[in-house]
């Protein structure tokens, strides 16, 4: 018996021993020296350091880092995904606020914590990485944070001076939300534990056949999906004892909302002294420009009129003892500017003391500055502090140094409109050994361009390494809505409804991507023959729309699809059905091949000859097996991979490395006719091989 358990107990430390032996770099060791500079790798995007929501677009929202009492450290979550182990490496930094110091771990372990949505009433995982902010007590003498393990999301708390961390909670379900008592004397917690029941009720109901209805979405699961209506159950962790008790009243107060049933608050800041300032839609247009307004010490009410007062805000700040209220706004062409702005309401305008191309995100207030996020198109997001007087910024910690001794080649923003007279921009991103006058193939990505340019929206499309091959890339970001100018958008439903009518949302994003592409042509960059196209999600549906009506592209790759009569009436369940037929899309019996003329790759397989890749999760892959078999019904080149256990953004990383390596492996060999002779990939290539020569068949008879 003691041979055994010692046994079990050395090869429990082994294993642990090997398992965090790849997250030893979680914290660079040093800044490399300098040198000559390399390429780019897909394996360094796939293993970049991450702090907060890794899509620089995702602005406004939970900042990750969290403040001291004292506001001289900060604490923050830090993650890098390994691809070779497919898992990630997390940890609890903390960090003195001064120039020249470095985090260290306070815990380090678990799994990554992702996000899920109020999706027509049903609590819908995502994929994307969750916000996780740790809590100073109020003394500063501990920090409590969410680390999930074996499945389950629990409250954990470590000494903020170092040692061992521990485990508050031990829910049956996830930890949502947690807060400290203002006394210290417990961390206050919720989680839905009524889904307990819910799963027990689910059970049993299998045992005799689920009732299909509005929880199943066939394309993700097989189960019914949980309900948000499951209220939030508070608890309370006594902070010495580790007691834990429900809590109601007051404390429960104390608690963020229920992020899944409370619609997102729009940027607000209270100081604590009666200054408050907030903002609000200035019409009915759930797209409209939102105003900002202010409340002094006094009580009195401020009115701003200037035009940085009214427009997109990512936040809202004040100083202390008084002092300005800090906002960041969203301005200039296509909002493709932050512009930081300080105002004393009652004494002037507001005056602009920062402005960007890149992001800046996360802010928070230590000892009146700034400690934000900041990102630029080929510079990963690191921490910087920002003084909000003059604008001056200094960069406190970069998680990613590495970095330094990559070579990126030029990125210039473009700007231009469409046919409706939208403004769009996008960044075009040149190899960087691009001599001018060379034409290049181009790869457009699609969607979002903000911030850090690694894989596009979903993050799924290299852009850097793109360029590093030899291809010029167009990172699209999309003008607004068609619907933002229709007055009567005061709803979800309604704004969905005017920008499908007519395709006319797709039709606005057809004409951006045309018209972005043609400026590049017209620079002596692209080459005509040789334009692939990406996307995901709308992005997705833009390739399709693109696909069918127009003849510009060599080759195409999509991380979703697609938008076809099964998909809206079947794949998505009987809600999303009942969404889309309020919002004028036909019926599973209307035969209305006209409306689906524009839209429908499948109505359309026979005039499409662009090359097709679709690189799908196994919860979303059923809305495009009809697509696959109609095209490939018709001889044209389309493949398809199907990730386990993915969502809508794909969250493995050795799937998203797999994913990288495929995408640049396909437009290399549509676009240049080029192989990688790597003998792991001859199946690949075979069946590539196989499909061109079948298109080429096909195209001849």
């Amino acid at each position: 018996m003691r041979i055994g358990l010692g046994w079990v107990l050395a090869m429990t430390l082994l294993l642990s021993t090997q398992a965090w032996a790849h997250c030893a770099d979680l914290l660079p060791r040093a800044v490399p020296p300098a040198g000559r500079q390399r390429s780019i790798a897909t394996a360094d995007l796939a293993r970049l350091r991450d702090i907060g929501r890794p899509d620089g677009a995702l602005l406004g929202g939970m900042s990750p880092l969290a403040i001291s009492p004292d506001q001289a450290r900060i604490a923050f979550v830090i993650s890098r995904a390994d691809p070779v182990a497919n898992a990630y490496c997390v940890g609890l930094a903390v960090m003195d606020l001064r120039s020249g110091s470095r985090p260290h771990l306070l815990d380090q372990g678990g799994e990554m914590i992702l996000a899920s949505g109020n999706v027509r009433g049903l609590i819908t995982p995502t994929g994307y990485v969750a916000t996780v902010t740790p809590a100073w007590s109020p003394d500063g003498r501990w920090i409590a944070y969410l680390r999930r393990d074996r499945g389950v999301t629990q409250l954990w708390m470590a000494r903020a001076e170092g040692g061992m961390a521990r485990q508050l909670s031990h829910s049956p379900v996830d930890v949502e939300q947690f807060a400290w008592r203002a006394d210290g004397s417990a961390v206050l917690f919720s989680s839905r534990t009524g889904q307990v029941s819910e799963r027990a009720a689910d059970a049993a109901a299998a045992l005799t056949g689920y009732p299909y209805g509005d929880r199943f979405v066939p394309a993700m699961s097989s189960v019914p999906l949980p309900v948000v209506t499951t209220p939030l159950s508070a608890y309370a962790v006594d902070s010495a004892s580790l007691a834990i008790r429900p809590v109601a009243g007051e404390d429960r107060t104390l608690l963020p909302p229920d992020a899944l049933n409370d619609p997102a608050p729009l940027p607000a800041a209270d100081a604590g002294d009666g200054r408050r300032a907030w903002t609000a839609h200035s019409t009915a247009n759930l797209l409209s420009p939102l105003v900002l307004q202010a409340i002094t010490a006094s009580g009195q009410p401020i009115a701003c009129t200037a035009g940085a007062c009214r427009g997109k805000y990512t936040g809202l700040w004040w100083m202390p003892k008084g002092g300005p209220l800090l906002f960041m706004r969203r301005e200039g062409w296509d909002l493709g500017e932050l512009v930081l702005y300080r105002w004393q309401p009652g004494s002037g305008q507001p005056r602009a003391v920062l402005r960007t191309s890149g992001v800046i995100d996360g802010c928070v207030v230590a000892r009146a500055q700034l400690i934000c996020l900041r990102e630029s198109a080929t510079v990963p997001r690191h921490i910087v502090r920002i003084d909000p007087a003059t604008g001056r910024t200094e960069s406190l910690y970069d998680p990613n140094p590495e970095f330094s001794a990559i070579r990126f080649g030029d990125v210039e923003r473009l700007y231009w409109r469409n046919d409706r007279g939208l403004e769009v921009r996008g960044d075009l991103v040149l190899p960087p050994d691009h001599k001018p006058g060379t034409r290049l193939p181009l790869i457009i990505t699609t969607y979002w361009s903000s911030g850090f340019l690694r894989g596009a929206t979903g993050n799924e499309y290299p852009i850097h390494v793109f360029a590093a091959r030899g291809f010029a890339v167009l990172s699209l970001h999309r003008p607004p809505f068609v619907a933002e100018a229709d007055a009567t958008v005061i709803d979800a439903d309604r704004l969905n409804a005017v920008n499908a009518a007519n395709w006319a949302e797709r039709r606005s994003l057809h004409s951006a991507v045309l018209v972005g592409l043609q400026r590049v042509i017209d620079m002596g960059v692209a080459d005509p023959d040789r334009i692939g196209i990406t996307g995901l999600s709308d992005g997705s549906s833009t390739v399709g729309f693109a696909l069918i009506n127009s003849r510009r592209f060599a080759a195409a790759a999509v991380s979703t699809c697609c938008l076809e009569p099964w998909m809206v009436n079947a794949t998505f369940g009987p809600a999303f059905a009942h969404t889309m037929r309020k919002q004028g899309w036909p019926a599973a019996t209307a035969d209305d091949r006209q409306f689906w003329a524009p839209g429908s790759l499948i109505q359309n397989a026979a005039s499409i000859d662009t090359p097709l890749l679709m690189q799908l999760a196994d919860r979303e892959y059923l809305t495009a097996i009809d697509v696959y078999a109609a095209l490939r019904e018709q001889g044209k080149p389309v493949d398809m991979y199907v990730f386990p256990d993915e969502y809508h953004n794909k969250w493995q990383p050795a799937h998203r490395l797999a994913i990288y390596d495929r995408n640049l492996d396909w437009f290399d060999y549509w676009l240049n006719d080029r192989i990688d002779p790597d003998p792991r990939k001859a199946d690949q290539y075979a069946l590539w091989r196989s499909l061109r020569k079948q298109h080429r068949k096909a195209k001849d008879d």
